[in-house]
């Protein structure tokens, strides 16, 4: 009876684990595909919207480049970065959605809307300049500082992630 090598299969086993490791290539488990780039940059979006919230532009330029970092294994830096996002707060308004009976709001939907210039210095080709916006609705009855928070939350994740989408995930 012959007993198997142990140092023979643990080659093996490297080997394949390489192989697999080495077939992902660029891809990482987002399907965020950066080719070459190693570093990103993002400018900080200003707020142009005619209805100015202070601080969103800081939170929402802070909240793309943290889905990116997390993502991604791209680095930040402050400027000369392979992929450069930039751009602009162009809406942020409230409106009422539904009407009761007696023609009051029942609902009403914070929209926030970003336009976004990516340029990819990799891959020209992958350059877009495009506006993403999303939307939060709640009940008329509540006030929007009460409910801030946890909209611009939702509304960023949803938003970020379309730029992240529109830029890396090439599908």
């Amino acid at each position: 009876m012959r007993i198997p090598n142990p140092v023979k299969g643990g080659y093996i086993f490297a080997f394949l684990a390489l192989i697999t490791v080495h077939g992902c290539g660029v891809y990482n488990f987002t399907g965020g595909d950066v080719g070459s780039a190693q570093t990103f940059q993002v400018n900080s979006f200003r707020n142009e919207a005619p209805l100015v919230e202070p601080g969103l532009d800081r939170d929402f330029t802070l909240a793309l480049q943290d889905l990116i970092m997390n993502q991604t294994s791209l680095d930040l830096v402050p400027s000369g970065g392979d992929l450069l996002y930039e751009g602009e707060i162009t809406e942020y308004r409230v409106a009422p959605m539904t009407a009761t009976a007696q023609q009051t709001a029942a609902q009403n939907r914070l929209t926030i809307g970003v336009r976004v210039r990516f340029v990819n210095n990799t891959k020209e080709d992958a350059d877009f300049e495009r506006t993403f916006s999303f939307f939060y609705d709640f009940g008329a009855n509540e006030q929007l500082s009460a409910v801030q928070s946890a909209a611009h939350q939702e509304i960023f994740e949803r938003i970020t992630q379309d730029i992240f989408n529109a830029s890396l995930a090439d599908w």
